[in-house]
């Protein structure tokens, strides 16, 4: 089962176009913040959402649009989430149909997404003027706007795209994403935008995604605050002309295998630029009694603010990865546990049988001033294992924060 890293992020599936320009809802003019994803045909669509429940009004409208299980386009604005407006599904309803009239598409095939800052008036203008330019700017090579143009606090664009054969028929899958801050989901994450030319139903699309994100988007945490934004969208358009995928089979675990490849790509872009972060953080855990157990323990460690600080500070206090095992509320026998720091530079185990080992505290800040930090955690309980992905916590975080809405 063959999965390729190509490019092209959500334009390498057959079929999609992209397009991202300013319009001037953020003020810094050399800052896109409208972008366009159309499928040249109706697609089978899948979506999960944030369990905030303060919710932006994009969100309504994007549950209520593809309730039916189809969708043929993505209109997404940055700089402003739209949520807690009086007025929030109306402007996500109007973006929707301004989307419509320029491409000729069906109003409630059009999925809506806001990103920015939260209790804010949306003026409608700046969209509706911008909308027939976007959409004259799609492109097959418009991704990469795309993908700007989501961004708010990000520093880096983020995407994604792979090649694999499902059927004896060659198909893609591609994604952007946007995420720095604010990231603590229980479903899925910020705004993550998937294609596919593969022709899968949508119930089985569905399935997809949603099995995917309790390993990959439900393992990703930089501060600890769940977005009221937060939206996983999955358009697959069929036009590979592989024999639908209907049914749980050998086709559809290749699809699994490709999503998760998309998915997890973009957690660790996400993770590694959190708001602030000098650092990816990974932690491993295996050996646990149940999948719960260690996905808990996971969690728990890449969510401690103590741990994330001493990962900041290339300081090797793995105190801080017990602690947070102990509090986790996972049913582990900490006498068993063993601790390691990886990276580039190398492997040191810290803890054994949950008790501290004489190590090295040169060799150990080297391994940990890598810009990838893998925290290797082993319960030697059981059989099951886990991954959750973070970053570590720096003085930027609070600056960034600390003004963000002004």
């Amino acid at each position: 089962m063959d999965i390729k890293l190509i490019n092209g992020g959500v334009c390498a599936a057959s079929g999609f176009k992209a397009s991202g320009v300013h319009c001037g809802i953020r003020k810094n003019k050399t800052k896109k913040d409208l972008a366009l994803i159309v499928s040249n045909t109706l697609c089978n669509a899948a979506a999960v959402y944030t369990t905030n429940l303060v919710k932006g009004a994009p969100l309504t409208v994007t549950k209520n649009h593809i309730a039916d299980g189809k969708a043929q386009a993505v209109i997404c604005n940055s700089g402003n989430a739209n949520t807690c407006n009086a007025n929030g599904i109306e402007i996500a309803e109007q973006m929707s149909e301004l989307v419509a009239k320029e491409t000729n598409i069906n109003s409630n095939d059009v999925v809506v997404a806001s990103t920015g800052v939260i209790g804010q008036p949306l003026d409608i203008t700046p969209i509706a003027e911008g909308i027939p330019i976007l959409a004259k700017s799609l492109s097959e090579n418009g991704s990469q706007d795309a993908a700007e143009a989501i961004m708010t606090t990000d520093t880096i664009d983020k995407q994604i795209a792979v090649e694999f054969t499902v059927g004896g028929k060659v198909c893609r899958m591609g994604g952007i994403a946007k995420g720095s801050g604010m990231i603590h989901p229980n479903m899925a994450t910020m705004l993550v935008f998937i294609t596919t030319d593969v022709a899968i139903s949508s119930q089985m699309l569905q399935k997809a995604l949603s099995g995917d994100i309790a390993n990959t988007f439900n393992m990703l945490s930089i501060d600890g605050d769940t977005s009221t934004n937060d939206m996983v969208t999955v358009l697959a358009n069929g036009m590979a002309k592989n024999s639908e995928i209907t049914a749980e089979c050998e086709d559809f675990n290749t699809f699994m295998k490709a999503l998760n490849t998309v998915t997890v790509n973009l957690c660790r872009i996400i993770a590694g630029d959190g708001e602030g972060a000098t650092k990816l953080l990974e932690c491993k855990v295996s050996g646990g009694k149940t999948l719960e157990i260690s996905k808990t323990v996971a969690k728990s460690v890449i969510c401690s603010s103590l741990l994330k600080a001493a990962m900041f500070g290339a300081d090797a206090n793995w105190g801080r990865v017990l602690c947070a095992i102990g509090y986790s509320g996972a049913d582990v026998d900490v006498t068993k546990i063993d601790v390691s720091f990886i990276s580039n530079k190398g492997e040191i185990l810290v803890c054994k049988n949950g008790a501290g080992v004489n190590f090295s505290e040169e060799n150990a800040k080297e391994i940990l001033l890598e810009k990838e930090i893998i925290i290797d955690v082993k319960l030697n309980d059981g059989e099951f294992n886990s991954t959750a992905w973070g970053c570590d916590l720096t003085y930027d975080y609070v600056k960034i924060n600390g003004d963000y809405r002004t």
